[in-house]
């Protein structure tokens, strides 16, 4: 029995054993999930910067007040410029020191050093672009005061470095930590910072790629073709701007009093005299990493994409209700988080000439001063001048020669060594020719060109030929000449931009912008609007740039550049506004040579319809401006949608999607079916037209593409509307398959309810951190990427949201920000971020200005001293040490 009974006993104590193992268990796991969530919130948390009390610092003159609103935007009060400054770059290192760091290395080609081999064949590309090198000289040039500046700044991000190391400056640190243990931040430099204007000009860059697109496809169509018919066909695939239907930006260039000739002095690196002026070289190891040189700096600067350009205009206050000017602007970069801008105010406690500063706007975190925004007298905006700065030569070298004019001259030749974290340092052997880098040998593309020598005038020339080159010995390459690997003056315009007081003073900000160069659009107090073109623009000898140049004959060089007093400039016009986004500056009878490869102006000419039409019923407000930049009309969809009511589609599906084209209102907006369908369709019709044929033609922007296709719409008979290889002959039997397509491609995407299709889920953003958001490892990735966001627009539309052509959908290139200021009362003008002013993944002010950029709503700018205390929820007093 005592056996018997033993056994349930056994049995009932072993249950809460278990139990209490159990419990354990868990218990134990709880406490080590609590310990690593504990970690990762205080490892998270611990780079989240000081914003209110005091902070000592080593180095400051007198206390500097950091004032934040709600979006953690700061208006810094210094009593000196040294203080000013010093503020600024202590307060950008604060919130952004990992995108400086990033992007420091990005500009030296020294990203390697912080994420090992893989990035090897980018710092190469990018070692031989000599950005640093160039950085460095413009430094030295710089004039004392300006010189001040950024000395003040670097004191002031390496104040805070002083006392923030690794984790405690980011997140990004700790992770980097794991696979980099022996990095070390190094103290900033004032030419760290001014390099970076070097990266925005290569982000804003505009025609390589379609110079480099139309050499591939004259050689492509050479082998069965007449150089005519080539050029021909260029012609068609790359026609001219329509003068006739969309408008320039300065249809009559203004008289306005020249600036004074010592304030407008070129620096000695505009001097093309010396073949010494070459920056730009090549190295001789092959790249891994990258397809294409250009592709190679995309990977960490952002590609230049569909959608690059932006938009700004100014309306004069007969126009407007407030009777004062109004002046909007949107840049299109491409996606970043965070944003590529910072927004900032910066005001000396009384401004007077030692201390002339009141200003806000954006800035570049890394870089003093504002970029766009508005003082207490003048409003200014930025767009992307398109104009061509940067032509490819076809050059002959032999050796460590090349030829000019006959005769065999140096290759300018350097070493260079590239670290790599946890890898071999590499060598590189740098070389160049007058007109920069050696580019081929190095990516497909430009190798390709090499070896075929397709050159301007539509000449393609064989190997082995007795051609143009003679009996000159060696092998051809291709070289690149780009005003942004000359030293420049930029680094100095942004300060005279900050205090400039009128017209005049504008101006001579402007002629001091020269890289990357930019349509300046003006406002001021007193009523006026202006509008300047800036920049270092060439004048051309033989050739014009479209296509590449034969490098041995010098009288392709560029000759010199247009002076500034000949620049177009517009003020106060009679039609009471003015508009840029990219569209053509001038018309064809300017006396320089600008460009041909213009955005094709449907933007502009919307948003001056849009004015035009919103003036004739009422005056104009700032909420009319803001309703301007979020407008989604897509106008090849509509001509799409007139196009498609003729053609005959089989299936009940497929016409019941065409059938949506008749109630849409041509808007691209987010809960929209019609503009889900209408952009699947205008896709699947480019890529039937160009790319799903045996010889595939380039298909390139978008912007270029409407004015293809709106041409080819309008003529039933051209050849292009014929591919075998997908059993078309007939315009519509490929209006028809593309439609039918463009069905079968949105249900697979969004189900065959097509009531239930919207754009705004389609075109969606994913904000995607550079660096580690793009490892590659889905829980790193996760801790630094945001959403998707629904978003609306498109390509050539004025919400300019671009989407790559056979890719995806997805947005990829944006209004970077947006801002509306209005000259009557500063207070009641507004902006928006594309993320938010914190570079910390999980601060609050890391993505929360997101959701309204999506949507397109601005928030207050305040910017008077009253407005900007009533906005401050945080203050933070920096004070002298001792």
């Amino acid at each position: 029995m005592t056996t018997a009974s033993s056994e349930p006993v056994s049995r009932r104590s072993l249950g809460p054993k278990i139990g209490r193992i159990a419990f354990g268990v868990i218990a134990g796991l709880l406490v080590i999930a609590v310990a690593v969530a504990f970690f990762v919130v205080w490892t998270i948390q611990r780079s989240f910067p000081q914003t209110t009390g005091e902070l000592e610092l080593s180095g400051l003159e007198a206390p500097a007040t950091v004032q934040r609103d709600e979006l953690g935007v700061p208006t810094i009060t210094a009593d000196s410029t040294h203080d000013l400054f010093y503020a600024q770059g202590f307060v950008h290192a604060q919130d952004r020191f990992f995108e400086m760091d990033f992007r420091r290395h990005v500009t030296a080609g020294r990203v390697a050093e912080m994420f090992g081999e893989s990035q090897a064949g980018t710092d190469m590309f990018l070692r031989t672009l000599g950005w640093r090198d160039v950085a460095e000289q413009e430094v030295e040039a710089l004039d004392e005061t300006t010189r001040a500046y950024y000395d003040a700044y670097a004191d002031g991000v390496n104040a805070y470095l002083a006392s923030n190391d690794g984790a405690e400056l980011s997140l990004e640190y700790a992770v980097l930590g794991i696979q980099n243990p022996d990095y070390e931040v190094e103290p900033w430099e004032p030419a760290d910072s001014v390099a970076w204007l070097k990266a925005m000009a290569w982000d804003l860059r505009t025609n390589i790629e379609d110079e480099t697109e139309r050499a591939l496809l004259v050689a492509q169509v050479g082998d069965d073709a007449a150089p005519a018919d080539s050029m021909s066909m260029l012609e068609q695939l790359y026609p001219t701007y329509p003068f006739d239907k969309n408008p320039v930006i300065v249809p009559t260039i203004s008289t306005v009093p020249a600036l004074e000739p010592e304030t407008d002095a070129e620096p000695a690196s505009f001097n093309l005299s010396s073949e010494d002026e070459a920056q730009a070289a090549v190295t001789t190891i092959e790249w891994e990493e990258a397809g294409s040189v250009i592709e190679a700096a995309s990977l960490l600067l952002g590609d230049v994409g569909e959608g690059i350009g932006s938009n700004s205009w100014v309306v004069s206050g007969s126009l407007t209700e407030s009777g004062m000017p109004l002046l909007a602007n949107d840049p299109h970069l491409g996606a970043a988080l965070p944003s590529v801008w910072y927004q900032v105010q910066l005001k000396c406690s009384t401004v007077s000439a030692e201390c002339p500063f009141d200003v806000g706007g954006f800035s570049f975190s890394g870089l003093p001063g504002v970029v766009i925004g508005h003082n207490s007298q003048v409003a200014w905006g930025f767009t992307n001048l398109t104009t061509d700065v940067a032509d490819l030569y076809i050059e002959k070298v032999d050796g460590d020669q090349y030829w000019r004019d006959g005769a065999l001259v140096p290759l300018d030749v350097r070493e260079e060594t590239v670290k790599v974290a946890g890898g071999d340092d590499i060598d590189l052997t740098i070389r160049s020719t007058v007109h920069g880098p050696i580019i081929s040998g190095l990516t497909d593309d430009f190798t390709a060109m090499a070896d075929d020598l397709v050159m301007a005038d539509g000449g393609a020339l064989a190997h082995g030929e007795t051609d143009a080159a003679g009996a000159m010995s060696g092998e051809y390459a291709v070289s690149l000449r780009w005003t942004a690997l000359d030293a420049g003056t930029a680094a100095s315009a942004i300060f005279a931009l900050d205090t400039a007081q009128n017209f005049e003073d504008f101006r001579r900000a402007a002629s001091l912008f020269d890289v990357p160069a930019q349509n300046l659009i003006y406002a001021d107090v007193d009523g006026n609007i202006g509008y300047q073109a800036p920049g270092r623009l060439p004048i051309r000898g033989a050739g014009d740039g479209w296509m590449p140049q034969p490098g041995w004959d010098s009288a392709y060089d560029w000759t010199g550049f247009i002076e500034f007093e000949e620049l177009p400039v517009s003020y106060n016009p009679t039609s009471g506004f003015i508009v840029t986004a990219n569209n053509a500056i001038v018309t064809d009878d300017y006396e320089y040579f600008l460009s041909r490869d213009w955005d094709y102006g449907y933007r502009a000419a919307r948003i001056a319809h849009m004015i035009e039409r919103r003036a004739a019923l009422a005056p104009l407000t700032a909420k009319d401006m803001r309703d301007i930049q979020n407008d989604n009309e897509m106008w090849i969809g509509k001509k799409l949608a007139t196009v498609m009511g003729d053609v005959e589609v089989s299936g009940k599906g497929p016409q019941e999607a065409v059938a949506l084209l008749r109630t849409w209102d041509a808007q691209n907006n987010v809960d929209s079916a019609g503009a889900a369908y209408a952009n699947v369709l205008w896709s699947n019709l480019v890529l039937n037209v160009f790319q799903n044929r045996e010889e595939p033609l380039p298909h390139g922007g978008q912007a270029r593409l409407f004015t293809v296709v709106s041409a080819l719409l309008d003529n039933p008979d051209d050849p292009l509307w014929i591919n075998e290889s997908i059993g078309v002959s007939t315009m519509e039997e490929m209006l028809a398959l593309s439609a039918e397509d463009a069905y079968d491609e949105l249900v697979s995407l969004q189900g065959n309810v097509t009531a239930r299709w919207n754009w705004g889920s389609l075109h969606a953003i994913t904000l995607t951190s550079d660096t580690l958001g793009s490892s590659g490892i889905a829980p790193i990735e996760a801790l630094f990427n945001r959403g998707p966001y629904p978003v609306g627009g498109g390509p050539s539309v004025v919400n300019a949201t671009g989407w790559e052509l056979g890719e995806s959908y997805a947005t990829t290139t944006v209004p970077s920000m947006r801002m509306v200021v209005d000259l009557a009362d500063f207070d009641t003008s507004t902006w928006n971020n594309l993320t938010g002013a914190s570079g910390h993944a999980f601060h609050p002010n890391y993505v929360d200005q997101t959701e309204d950029w999506a949507a397109g709503i601005q928030t207050p700018w305040a910017f008077s001293t009253d407005a900007v205390d009533d906005a401050t929820v945080d203050t933070l007093v920096l004070t002298p040490k001792g």
